[in-house]
């Protein structure tokens, strides 16, 4: 980063303390990423020099790693494999999902937007993350930036919408079973951190997404399986993790957001919320198969982020690593499927 940008660094760093404190005084739902959130985009989409800085956003998705790696108990380890049927089930759906949002965006949209293609309808549509579907799009000749305005829109709705809709229907603290490990210990804390930023270098090695969240979740969850407790992660630091999170999200709603085509931001809109319905009608027959609650299936077929969806059950106590395995099982699919599924069904056809 060069010197210059260290004052806008710190600069949206500050405005995004001030939005998560002023959340925490209003009692909002997730106060520490979505206040954040929404003041990064509103002054980023009001031309003022926000900037997110790379190494923070991979300390904080290194850090809620970690804090959902900890919940990986052999019990819960055990009950989160007997959920496999279900895992499965909420993979195809998720696939499912996508063919059918994209062909809405296409339908919607291809007279109205000269130039697209399938391919732009069909990685936009995806229930994956935005740099990746992006990618995709770009290899296909679909246009990206359509594809990452609907994801980045799609995902400020979820993120906003399913908390809020927790809170206010009076949903948390449904989780029988805490981390394991409860006490910070200072050096086995620093050690996890090493072990974690180890096992985020081996994945981004091997170019896999979401390497800084993955690398740390799968070593927490592998230490936390084996029975071996370093330390608990302090609350400030989950805090913290979440803050530089939700700037990360915010900055990407650049003035070049706002002026993308309208009809086509205003459709993904309208099939997000769609999204939520059908997955919110797949968790109530999911939750009767499971045993689960509800809040839980919830959060765990949510169209949203990864990291997004694990936050909100973490912090609300709605069945973290059930969440967890479905979000992550979810988006390795998709990422391996996606592609394949387009070159037989959309260019075949």
């Amino acid at each position: 980063m060069r010197l210059h940008s260290y004052p806008r660094v710190v600069a949206t760093l500050l405005l995004a303390l001030a939005a998560a404190l002023l959340c925490a005084w209003l009692k909002t739902p997730l106060p520490w990423m979505i206040g954040p959130l929404l003041a990064t985009a509103v002054a980023s989409m009001l031309r003022a020099p926000t900037q997110s800085w790379t190494p923070l956003r991979n300390a904080g998705q290194c850090s809620i790693g970690i804090a959902l790696g900890l919940y990986f108990t052999p019990q819960v380890a055990a009950l989160v494999a007997s959920l496999w049927w279900a895992i499965a089930l909420g993979i195809v759906w998720a696939l499912l999902l996508g063919w059918w949002f994209g062909l809405w965006l296409h339908r919607m949209n291809a007279h109205h937007l000269p130039g697209l293609n399938r391919a732009t309808t069909w990685f936009a549509g995806a229930i994956g993350g935005a740099p990746e579907m992006a990618l995709l799009a770009e290899r296909a000749q679909g246009r990206t930036d359509l594809v990452a305005a609907a994801h980045s829109l799609r995902l400020l709705i979820v993120t906003l919408a399913v908390p809020f809709a927790m809170q206010f229907s009076g949903l948390q603290g449904l989780d029988l079973l805490p981390p394991a490990a409860r006490e910070v210990h200072w050096g086995g804390l620093l050690l996890l951190f090493v072990l974690a930023a180890a096992g985020a270098w081996v994945l981004e090695r091997l170019d896999r997404a979401n390497p800084w969240f993955l690398g740390a979740l799968l070593v927490a969850m592998g230490l936390t399986m084996a029975d071996l407790q370093l330390s608990a992660l302090p609350a400030w630091l989950s805090n913290a993790a979440q803050l530089v999170i939700g700037v990360s999200l915010g900055v990407r709603f650049t003035p070049a957001f706002v002026h993308t085509a309208p009809r086509w931001l205003a459709c993904v809109a309208a099939g997000t919320m769609g999204l939520l319905a059908l997955c919110a009608a797949l968790a109530l027959l999911m939750a009767w198969g499971t045993g689960l609650h509800p809040a839980t299936m919830v959060l765990a077929t949510a169209p949203g982020g990864i990291a997004e969806m694990s936050i909100t059950a973490k912090v609300l106590q709605l069945g973290a690593p059930v969440v967890t395995a479905f979000q992550v099982c979810r988006l390795i699919a998709v990422l391996l499927l996606i592609e394949p599924l387009y070159r037989r069904t959309v260019r075949a056809a």
